[in-house]
């Protein structure tokens, strides 16, 4: 099971790091994933009640990693650890099947009643960004993002992205009224967008006016001005994606 685990890290890492050049700089140069290899071992010490091992092993791997990862802590298959430097993963933090985790990132508790999940879960899928800290027992739904520097203390549903500190979450999905593709638009009437295009075409509207007017007093002084610059093109494909 180890040596399985090890080939699904190794393929994980030089899938998601284009730094990756070869199997032997993967195997050799990531602590990453030396860090997920000894904690297995101590993982399974753990669970065989074979503690104090198991820390030794995690406190030797944090040695040689800088990543500390409690070996109570549940890892699933194929997480990526980047960089890894300061990572700290608590007691009864679990983590799913292919979560991202990068430098500086804490697991962490915000309770200290011993013999309680105090620390929080992520689902397949979750990315950390650097320097965040999820901190409590709650958890972090499947494919959501926590951008870096982050402090998350609450629930993250899945497939949101939480930033800032205290964190708070943002729209990352399209919605109906901010519909993009490189055809058009598809947006209410009040969507600021919309308004934004629609000034845009008064103004071109206002700006060939203009010139047109100019140029009939110049060629009433017999002044020719050759020919003039106007956007009407731009204002025909303007309202055409706002008629989409």
């Amino acid at each position: 099971m180890f040596i399985t685990h090890l080939k699904e890290d190794i393929q994980t890492i030089r899938h998601k790091d284009p730094a990756a050049r070869s199997l032997w700089e993967v195997l050799t140069c990531y602590p990453g994933l030396h860090a997920l290899f000894f904690h297995r071992i101590a993982h399974a010490l753990w669970m065989n009640n074979l503690r104090w091992l198991a820390r030794f092993v995690s406190h030797v791997s944090r040695f040689l990693t800088g990543i500390e990862i409690h070996p109570g802590a549940t890892m699933g298959r194929r997480v990526f650890i980047d960089h890894g430097m300061g990572i700290v993963i608590g007691e009864t933090a679990e983590i799913g099947d292919d979560c991202t985790i990068y430098q500086g990132v804490t697991l962490g508790g915000t309770s200290l009643t011993r013999g309680t999940k105090r620390h929080p879960t992520l689902e397949a899928g979750v990315v950390i960004g650097a320097g965040a800290k999820v901190l409590g027992s709650f958890t972090v739904g499947a494919g959501a993002k926590i951008g870096s520097n982050a402090v998350v203390v609450k629930p993250v549903p899945a497939g949101a992205t939480a930033i800032g500190n205290p964190a708070h979450l943002i729209d990352s999905q399209p919605t109906q009224l901010h519909e993009f593709s490189a055809y058009g638009v598809n947006a209410a009437d009040d969507d600021p967008i919309v308004q934004t295009l629609k000034r845009v075409i008064e103004h071109l509207e206002r700006s060939d006016a203009t010139a047109r007017e100019l140029r009939d007093q110049l060629a009433k002084a017999g002044i020719d001005c050759g020919k003039s610059i106007e956007h009407s093109q731009d204002i025909e494909q303007l309202r055409h994606l706002l008629d989409r």
